[in-house]
Parts: structure tokens; C-alpha cells; sequence
């Protein structure tokens, strides 16, 4: 794991601290390549996220907008990791259509799977089992551990040859779109953004127990990101 998270009082500071980093390594990589790619994810935290990304005034005609995951719900939908991300970061930040690289999850979830990995594979020009390198993937942690949507004890964190898969989350009675380990660990860039005392336990364990991401799935493409969390994920006030 990296040297420690970062830690703010609360909420609002911890997403005001990612997205300062945020802007900081996409400026960067655009100081020595033309486009660069941003994978997101969804939740109410990264709201507050994308609110302070969208203030910022970077080129976003030159970040191309992938998903870490999505709920398979229409884009209309409050489910919808797209829509939130559309009224918070797109529209505000007046990314180009074309920049947009969203899970269909409004499709059949092997539709959606489908046509989320040919679109990747044609945007990042990959050939056979290569995969995707994204400049920047942002994650969270659910109170489980879980994080995009691989969940603990979930075969699909064995897989490191796969793009992405679609998985039911039967605490949700939800179907779901994620990328895969593999493409998680190729990262160039992970922040983790975290904040709520319901994290705290996860937190500690991703930290602080063994490497099992099969239990602990945000342990996935840890090592070296950048976590941010508020105190109370932190479990600094427990």
C-alpha cells in the first residue's frame, strides 16, 4: 500500500483535496500528449467531486470521459452513474459530446458489456489482449470493501484478461457494468475518495489486513493510488 490517505475534516475538504489532485495529474499528462483519459465512478461523494472538477477551468474539450461502472438503468434514471455525472461534471464543464464514453446501461447488461469494451478497445486502439491504460481512474469504497462493482468473494476479481463484465449485486437486486482487475491495476493514476464513518472498516482492513482482494476488493490496483478521505472514514473521530 502507499505511505497513508490523506485526511480531511470532512466531506466537502476531501473532495476539494481529490479533485486539486485530479486537475493536477490530468494537466500534467497533457503537458506531453494531446487527449487524456479520466475513468469515473458514481455515489454521492463524487458529487461533491465533480462539482469542484467542474469549476475548475482546465480544457476538458481534451479529457475523454470513461466509467468505472454503472448501474443498468436508463440515463434518465437517479441510479444512473452517467446522469449523475452529466448534471455535475459534463454540462457544468461543457465536455464535447464526442468525449463521452458511457456504459449503456439502459441495454441488456451483456449488450452493454459488449458495447462498452469495443468502444474501449477502438478509442485506446488495442490489439488482441492488450488492455487499456487510463491516465486517471477515480474509485471509491463501498462499506463491504467492494469497489467499481466487484464485490467480496465475486469471480470476477480473478479475472485480469477481461475488460470489463456485467454482474448482479443481489444486495441491490441491481445488474451492473464494471471494468475488470486488470484494467484497474494498468492504471496510470488511482484516487480513491472516500468519506463517512460506514467506511471506517473498510478503510482499516484495506490498509491494514492482509492482501486478499477477494475479501477486500478495493485492495485491487492499490498500491500507490492517492486515497482521500474525510475524519470519520478515516475513523479518526471512533
Amino acid at each position: 500500500m502507499n505511505a497513508g490517505p490523506i485526511v480531511a475534516s470532512d466531506a466537502a475538504g476531501a473532495a476539494e483535496a481529490c479533485a486539486r489532485h485530479v486537475i493536477a495529474l490530468l494537466e500534467e499528462a497533457l503537458s506531453r500528449q494531446d487527449l487524456v483519459t479520466f475513468a469515473i465512478s458514481g455515489g454521492s461523494t463524487p458529487k461533491l467531486l465533480f462539482d469542484r472538477l467542474a469549476a475548475a477551468a482546465s480544457p476538458w474539450d481534451r479529457v475523454h470521459l470513461f466509467w468505472v461502472d454503472e448501474r443498468c438503468a436508463p440515463p434518465t434514471d437517479d441510479a444512473s452513474n452517467y446522469k449523475l455525472a452529466r448534471e455535475h461534471l459534463i454540462e457544468p464543464a461543457q465536455i464535447p459530446a464526442a468525449n463521452i464514453h458511457r456504459i449503456f446501461g439502459e441495454l441488456d447488461p451483456a449488450e452493454a458489456v459488449a458495447r462498452y469494451t469495443a468502444d474501449v478497445r477502438r478509442f485506446f486502439k488495442l490489439d488482441g489482449a492488450d488492455l487499456p491504460r487510463f491516465d486517471v481512474v477515480h474509485r471509491g469504497i463501498g462499506p463491504d470493501a467492494h469497489t467499481a462493482s466487484l464485490f467480496p468473494g465475486s469471480p470476477l476479481i480473478d479475472d485480469h484478461a477481461g475488460i470489463a463484465a456485467a454482474v448482479f449485486a443481489p444486495q441491490f437486486n441491481q445488474w451492473r457494468v464494471t471494468l475488470l482487475p486488470g484494467v484497474l491495476e494498468a492504471a496510470r493514476n488511482t484516487v480513491l475518495l472516500a468519506a463517512g464513518a460506514d467506511k471506517a472498516e473498510a478503510v482499516r482492513a484495506v490498509f491494514q489486513e492482509d492482501f486478499d482482494p477477494k475479501r477486500y476488493p478495493a485492495q485491487i490496483g492499490a498500491r500507490g493510488a492517492i486515497w482521500f478521505l474525510d475524519r470519520a472514514a478515516a475513523g479518526v473521530d471512533r
